[in-house]
């Protein structure tokens, strides 16, 4: 029988060789100095021996504990041999189905599924940054503890809102990994209400007249890329959401027809948006198309014509020329056009609406379409448009009576 003072002695020869305990348990002692434990055993009459870990990683006890493991394998006729490959196999399979690599596949699923690329983008976003600390545990063994500490750095960094966001994609990521068999419980479920509460705050945005005429000089004086420049000249012109404007694609544009065709899988309602082009706007374009009209995207990014420029390009430019994070956003010329349009130039609340492509119902009850209203569209894009300029060149702007629906 072995015991911890003997094996601590066993000094290496020129060639290796095993020293016995008991019930087929031996040490192996190879040339190096490495002491591994063996199991002999015999299956289906032949003689065999299993691998069990290496002294003094694993101690005599633990040793002596697998080998009753694997003894009672034999009993029931099982193959170590075979049992070790199925082991490795499991184990692999586990490696590989990390949470990362499984939230990826889900991601790409929804993109064919029509999830708008903002949103994916921002989801690989949480996976390779937010999420880091469990990106390469295998998503079966990601427990809510584990994931609970990971949400609590985003807390401590004060993006409650993005933990809450990582916190929905990890519980859509494991009902996608139980559902195709890599995963049995859901545990960002266990966390409903363990977060912060995130506080409600409204995208910031310019609405004085006086104030976006400041904006939009900043704007026009702004030294950054062209690139750079014709997003943010047009952003407040079209007013589209941020993704819908970094993610415009050539074919999408028509500059003699003057119009922006969306497609759906691009819009946050999921349905085809037209957006009436003003003069001002497609003279943006037209200038643009020189630069980058012969690729894919009309606002490709530094690195790459392959890629739009990035989320930050236009809140980055905003605080650049002075305008915080309180101040003005890419997403604050929606609210400023939405308010500005009503208040100050009197165009219809369902028109104004619509244009924004918020969900608008007709008398009905019916959706609108695409082209719901597109003249009268038309007419308040180009008036919209002539009201920015004014505002640029610093008229002084008459409050216009409420138009006729």
């Amino acid at each position: 029988m072995l015991t911890d003072t003997k094996l601590r002695t066993l000094k290496p020869r020129e060639k290796v060789y095993r020293v016995a305990d008991a019930n087929g348990l031996c040490i192996e002692v190879r040339p190096s100095g490495a002491k591994l434990w063996r199991y002999r055993y015999r299956h289906a009459g032949k003689p065999s021996m299993a691998a069990l870990g290496e002294y003094p990683t694993m101690s005599l006890a633990e040793a002596r504990s697998e080998r009753d493991q694997a003894r009672a394998q034999v009993k029931e006729g099982l193959n170590l041999a075979h049992v070790a490959k199925a082991e490795r196999a499991a184990r692999m399979e586990r490696a590989s189905n990390t949470f990362a690599s499984v939230a990826l596949e889900f991601l790409a699923k929804r993109e064919k599924e029509g999830m708008g690329m903002d949103s994916v983008e921002r989801g690989r976003r949480l996976i390779e940054k937010d999420l880091a600390s469990i990106r390469n545990l295998p998503v079966a063994e990601v427990s809510a503890t584990i994931l609970l500490a990971a949400l609590r750095k985003m807390e401590k960094r004060g993006i409650v809102e993005s933990a809450h966001r990582a916190r929905g994609l990890a519980g859509q990521v494991f009902r996608y990994a139980i559902a195709t068999g890599r995963a049995e419980r859901n545990p960002a479920a266990d966390l409903i209400g363990a977060l912060e509460r995130p506080k409600t705050k409204h995208f910031a945005s310019i609405i004085l007249p006086s104030k976006i005429g400041e904006l939009l000089r900043s704007i026009y004086n702004y030294q950054g890329s062209l690139v750079t420049i014709a997003a943010l000249k047009l952003a407040p012109v079209v007013f589209v959401r941020p993704g819908e404007l970094r993610y415009a694609e050539w074919s999408e544009i028509n500059l003699d027809k003057a119009v922006w065709d969306i497609p759906a899988e691009k819009m946050k309602m999921k349905q085809p948006h037209l957006v009436p082009l003003s003069d001002q706007a497609v003279s943006i374009l037209r200038e643009l198309h020189f630069l980058t009209g012969g690729g894919k995207y009309v606002f490709p990014g530094v690195r790459s014509m392959r890629r739009p420029i990035s989320e930050n390009t236009v809140n980055a430019a905003l605080r650049y020329m002075g305008y915080d994070s309180d101040t003005m956003t890419g997403h604050g010329f929606r609210a400023m056009a939405r308010t500005v349009m009503d208040e100050e130039l009197g165009f219809p609340v369902d028109h104004i609406e619509h244009q924004l492509a918020h969900a608008v119902k007709d008398a009905n009850g019916r959706a609108y379409n695409r082209t719901s209203h597109l003249p009268a569209r038309r007419k308040m894009m180009q008036a919209w448009a002539d009201y920015l300029d004014s505002l640029r060149a610093g008229a002084e702007v008459i409050r216009l009576e409420r138009q006729s629906a």
